[in-house]
């Protein structure tokens, strides 16, 4: 299964069991224009526990890892938990929304585009280069400061400079 093929399986499923998400990550900057290779998906979700049950069951499959043990734990603790495709090592990493206000904001204000000819959420622009920002914070990653770089190339004027601010700040 391909990136594309495993994202298509992961939204419809996330659909089916009526779970609110968004992609973000390196995929979203792909979809914003400002693309790099990843190996990896992320997504974050907002499930009930119940919704998140069905969801990991509906996974099942001898061809994806998936762990339902690590799924509730990671809506416990607003953590993540992983979706692996077993036969080419793609691997999906799906985040429970934090209860925060940064989090709550950026989940709202999220997009419906196009990746991979899958129509899904995606986190805005600009959410995408606060959370890069406090990924590079957290991981000490040049990547993420470069990824930022790119998406504000991307975004050129268009970009909320005084929105980018404000999280930037209160973060």
């Amino acid at each position: 299964m391909s990136a594309a093929g495993l994202l298509q399986t992961i939204v419809r499923e996330l659909e089916r069991a009526d779970i609110p998400f968004m992609l973000t990550g390196s995929m979203a900057a792909a979809v914003h224009g400002a693309g790099r290779a990843t190996l990896d998906i992320d997504l974050v979700i907002e499930p009930t526990a119940d919704q998140l049950r069905a969801f990991v069951a509906s996974l099942a499959s001898p061809d994806r890892y998936v762990s339902n043990d690590a799924a509730s734990e990671a809506l416990e603790h607003e953590s993540m938990f992983n979706v692996v495709d077993t036969r080419t090592g793609w691997k999906a990493d799906l985040m429970i929304r934090k209860s925060r206000a940064f989090s709550e904001t950026e989940f709202a204000r999220r997009q419906p585009m196009y990746c991979d000819g899958v129509q899904l959420w995606v986190a805005s622009l600009e959410d995408l280069i606060v959370a890069k920002l406090e990924w590079a914070r957290l991981g000490g990653s040049a990547r993420q400061i470069e990824d930022v770089a790119s998406l504000l190339r991307v975004a050129g004027d268009s970009c909320d400079v005084a929105y980018l601010n404000h999280w930037v700040h209160a973060l």
